[in-house]
């Protein structure tokens, strides 16, 4: 079965395509201007979708997992990706900085309490944002669960994973020599911010290809080339992030203030054979997250798209919809 079957099953379980009714470009200082918009109810409970990456900017697909007579739904590109500007930017541009802006988004739409809806790096900066704002999160749903640790990077950027997709892996590290082999993050860094645009948008697409190729267990390693804009973006973007691990204080920072978040509800949707996120952090996470429930998804990997992963999070997102009094929504 090819991606393109995956992505038909996957849309079957969403809602259907709706347009924003707000769309605006957000003053958030720094230089930086963010895209917000808004779909559905405007007077639905409120509900922030957090993109992964960093660098992957929001897309409309994700409008399409909240029923849009139950939900108000906000999206925003995060500093330097997507429709915000300015493009591919690092400068002011870390983890805080974000957790700055959806509390800023937050404030400016005049919302108290919301439902936080990310994957992959979107889990990651879900859970730092709740960590700091424990009060601001009614519910989390999160899927494909990164806890931006030494572990995880070195699973997918120190061979872990390319001994599941040797092809896929040799293709990744055959554009940097031998000698630099042993910090692949470090080696990229330098050449996507060497200042010579095609050489940085040539590693971008490598960087992109690797992550693409092992997103969905119907790609059978086929990641494609991503448009030159959004590579430079998106590889650029991780990079800077995983190069300073999150900006976090510590290895093990977010399982370690679980206890802040202890009183939120929320679902955990994994993937059994996500590549990219494997499960063991999502188990983690689950078995330190007092109110926290993992929903295991049989035959799926990492992406959004994935049929099982799609049909939990709108069965998650729905029933925390109709039920918005239980959880102060």
């Amino acid at each position: 079965m090819d991606k393109f079957s995956g992505q038909k099953r996957a849309a079957a379980h969403l809602f259907p395509p709706i347009d924003p009714y707000d769309q605006r470009m957000l003053d958030v200082g720094d230089g930086h201007h963010v895209y917000v918009e808004q779909c559905g109810n405007p007077d639905g409970a409120p509900v922030i979708v957090l993109h992964g990456g960093p660098g992957g900017g929001c897309s409309p697909a994700m409008r399409r997992y909240f029923d849009p007579e139950d939900w108000r739904i906000i999206l925003f590109d995060q500093r330097g990706c997507g429709r915000s500007r300015p493009h591919a930017a690092i400068k002011a541009n870390t983890t805080w900085d974000l957790v700055d802006d959806i509390e800023r988004i937050q404030n400016t739409l005049g919302i108290d309490r919301w439902a936080v809806f990310g994957g992959s790096w979107g889990a990651t900066l879900a859970l730092i944002y709740a960590e700091t704002h424990p009060h601001s999160v009614a519910y989390l749903a999160l899927r494909g669960v990164f806890l931006s640790t030494e572990r995880e990077l070195k699973w997918f950027y120190g061979g872990g994973a390319g001994q599941f997709w040797p092809d896929q892996w040799a293709k990744f590290t055959s554009l940097v020599p031998e000698a630099e082999r042993d910090d692949l993050i470090a080696a990229y860094n330098r050449r996507l911010f060497s200042g010579d645009l095609m050489l940085e948008t040539r590693f971008a697409r490598a960087w992109a290809s690797w992550e693409n190729a092992l997103a969905s267990m119907d790609s059978d390693g086929a990641g494609g080339e991503s448009p030159a804009d959004y590579a430079r973006a998106f590889a650029r973007l991780e990079n800077h992030y995983f190069m300073n691990r999150g900006f976090l204080e510590e290895d093990g920072q977010i399982l370690r203030d679980l206890y802040r978040i202890a009183h939120i509800p929320g679902t955990i949707v994994q993937g059994r054979y996500d590549m990219i996120c494997p499960p063991m952090s999502a188990n983690l996470l689950a078995q330190g997250w007092h109110n926290g429930r993992l929903q295991m998804i049989k035959s799926a990997g990492h992406a959004l798209s994935e049929p099982g992963i799609s049909h939990e999070l709108v069965r998650v997102m729905k029933a925390v919809g109709q039920h918005r009094g239980k959880y102060g929504l």
